[in-house]
């Protein structure tokens, strides 16, 4: 049974005009969000518009910035506008689809902000919440590669659109993907070659699967992203439109020199939006992002191990040796140039610095010490991810992963460990049965009949048209999908037979049957394989209920904030002018008001306690000004004591100030 939820009513969607029309200018009325089906940008951007213009005492709507093509990044802040200013309460900030095929963030994200807005006169604890606090949703962080899911003929990218030249050849975006076959798919090629090392699975002959001499397999079979070999150097397809990897672009373990993370971090207008947005946000006190890589349904408050599809990995392999074209080998640690990318190579700077698209991998400590980054959550803060990975696990239902990606330079991360706030990540979803994260269960699987039912087209429920082609560049490794046994590189495992079960199921039209093929300069092959998108999207069918156990999981988040107050205060006169004043601070909140990595990072200002008279009107005691760098939650206090001189009857203010759990005031009549 579907999820009842308040939605716009339509009196309010006729008011939802565009305010910025005016003149000669003709409204546009925007249409509400139909949670049957994935939005392109310009649908997204009328929906937001239309949640703010008709909530405007709940919600803004604010360009944080554009992206390479253009496209406004918005965000909507939503909090009851009147009461304590909206940048002093602690606030959650939820972003996604930093991965452009990664389009089920942006749909949670935005039944999120339907959910919220029109749950407020109806529901208790949303009202409180967002009268305590604010709630700060990106829905659509990388616009442009998203938009590539609705292309007459589609090509899985996860990257934005800036140029980049993959095969180091002096040229950009030369040779990408073609559906040879028009079928509106490109998939994957495999071509018989004795001196291929594939074989034909033996668990379901639809896959394919690394052949091992050592257990007598013989190989036989080639496999190659689906397209002609248009720039004629040998490689197919290694060189296609984009671009960066946003996910891959933000500072905390960023992988220099991998393909798709950027000439230099934070290289990109995406990427700069958001981090300049959230660094002018300093009230943000825990960050949700919906995206490829996981710690919510993988239980211990570590990220989830890679698992990717073994079949887009071995056909983008085939372009590996293309990625070191203009390379040379390490002349050796002389020159100090060992930690380039592939291995014992260096290129040559195309940027003008050793290694090329990234800035040099420092030695260990910059010198031989030094504390190292942090890696792993600290001992302190992992029951706070323990006690929410479990809540989210409740509410969702989800137990296990599908596609997960290994996080290296991701938002989510950089939340955590140099932001220094409790940071989450989830795809979303994930297949049901047994699997990779979070112990036994099903997760909350899509389901092919109501997809059919609804009248959505094969492939990916809710959206016109067919899929596109596998990932440009990374669809599997260098993005963080799966690798095999065996193969150099190899990171993850392979999901690929989980998946065909799952789509087999649930009668999801998700797979391209292997078919034969002329090609121009391979001769006789097959086309086939997974459908892009549908991997890592649930048919549109399951959007609502999984927006709604989501949006219950954002309303449960947003009540674990700090939460300081004075919750004692004592005045006595000790005579001849003094007074003796006592106060106890307390955080009355679930999370402190710092993680331990956030003392450590310093990047949570320490809670403020201000006695608000002259320093020299204080005898003994406290400071004027005390600072706490973290007070824990769940009632935890700090006491202070202060003996001062005053006049009788004055008052006088105590404030106690918390960046991430809101601040409070007492006023004190000295008698």
């Amino acid at each position: 049974m579907r999820t009842t939820r308040p939605r716009f009513s339509a009196a309010l969607l006729c008011a939802a005009i565009v305010a910025a029309a005016s003149g000669s200018q003709r409204p546009v009325r925007a249409a509400a969000p139909d949670f049957a089906r994935y939005h392109t940008y310009d649908e997204l951007a009328a929906a937001l518009k239309a949640a703010a213009a008709a909530h405007p005492d709940l919600a803004k709507l604010v360009s944080i910035g554009k992206t390479r093509e253009g496209r406004d990044i918005w965000a909507v802040e939503i909090a009851k506008q009147s009461g304590t200013p909206v940048d002093a309460r602690p606030g959650l900030l939820i972003a996604a689809t930093f991965e452009g095929d990664h389009l089920i963030g942006s749909e949670l994200a935005l039944y999120t902000v339907d959910y919220l807005l029109g749950a407020y006169a109806t529901d208790a604890a949303v009202k409180q919440r967002l009268e305590r606090a604010v709630v700060y949703v990106v829905p659509r962080v990388n616009a442009d590669g998203a938009e590539q899911m609705f292309a007459p003929v589609r090509a899985l990218r996860r990257t934005n659109a800036t140029p980049f030249d993959a095969d180091n050849d002096g040229r950009t975006d030369e040779d990408g993907q073609e559906d040879l076959n028009k079928d509106g798919v490109a998939t994957v090629m495999r071509v018989k070659d004795p001196k291929g090392p594939y074989m034909v699975s033996p668990e379901d002959a639809r896959l394919m699967r690394r052949a091992d001499p050592a257990k007598g397999e013989a190989g036989g079979w080639a496999l190659y992203l689906e397209g002609i070999d248009n720039d004629g150097d040998g490689f197919y397809n290694e060189d296609g439109p984009g671009g960066v990897d946003i996910n891959r672009n933000f500072m905390h373990q960023y992988p220099y020199y991998a393909a798709d993370a950027g000439r230099y971090m934070v290289s990109e207008t995406e990427t700069r939006a958001l981090l300049d947005y959230v660094l002018k946000h300093r009230n943000i006190a825990a960050i949700l992002t919906f995206g490829e890589s996981d710690n919510l349904i993988a239980a211990g408050g570590r990220p989830a191990a890679a698992a990717g599809l073994n079949l887009a990995d071995y056909a983008e392999r085939a372009n590996a040796p293309a990625r070191r074209v203009g390379m040379m080998p390490d002349l050796g640690g002389a020159m100090g140039r060992g930690g380039g990318r592939g291995g014992g190579m260096f290129m040559p700077g195309a940027e003008g610095v050793p290694g090329g698209r990234g800035t040099q991998a420092q030695p260990a400590g910059r010198g031989g010490g030094g504390v190292q980054p942090a890696t792993t959550v600290n001992a302190a803060d992992l029951e706070y991810f323990n006690a929410i990975g479990a809540k989210y696990r409740e509410l969702t239902g989800l137990r296990t992963t599908g596609v997960v990606r290994a996080p290296a330079g991701a938002f989510f991360e950089y939340g955590y460990f140099q932001y220094g706030v409790p940071s989450f990540s989830t795809p979303g979803w994930g297949l049901p049965g047994g699997g990779r994260a979070g112990g036994p269960g099903g997760g909350a699987g899509p389901s092919g009949d109501a997809a059919r039912q609804a009248g959505v087209p094969a492939g990916m429920p809710g959206m016109p048209g067919a899929a596109g082609a596998f990932g440009q560049r990374g669809a599997g490794r260098g993005a963080g999908g799966g690798g095999g046994a065996g193969a150099d590189g190899d990171v993850g495992e392979g999901i690929d037979l989980r998946l065909l079960q799952w789509m087999d199921g649930e009668k999801v039209d998700g797979f391209v049957a292997w078919a034969p093929f002329t090609h121009p300069s391979l001769g006789e092959v097959e086309i086939g394989g997974f459908r892009p998108y549908v991997t890592v999207n649930p048919p549109a069918s399951r959007i609502a209920d999984l927006g709604a156990a989501h949006a219950k999981f954002v309303v449960h988040l947003t009540s674990l904030f700090a939460r300081v107050a004075i919750a004692r205060t004592e005045v006595t006169a000790l005579g001849g002018g003094l007074y003796r004043i006592t106060a106890d601070v307390e955080n009355a909140g679930f999370l402190p008001t710092a993680l331990a990595q956030g003392v450590t990072a310093r990047s949570v200002k320490p809670v403020m306690v201000q006695l608000g008279v002259p320093p020299e009107s204080i005898i003994t005691g406290s400071e004027k000004t005390s600072f706490i760098p973290a007070l824990a939650g769940s009632g935890n206090r700090q006491s202070y004591e202060w003996v001062i001189t005053g006049k009788p009857g004055s008052t006088v203010t105590l404030k106690a100030v918390s960046q991430k759990g809101g601040t409070d005031t007492a006023a004190l009549t000295l008698k």
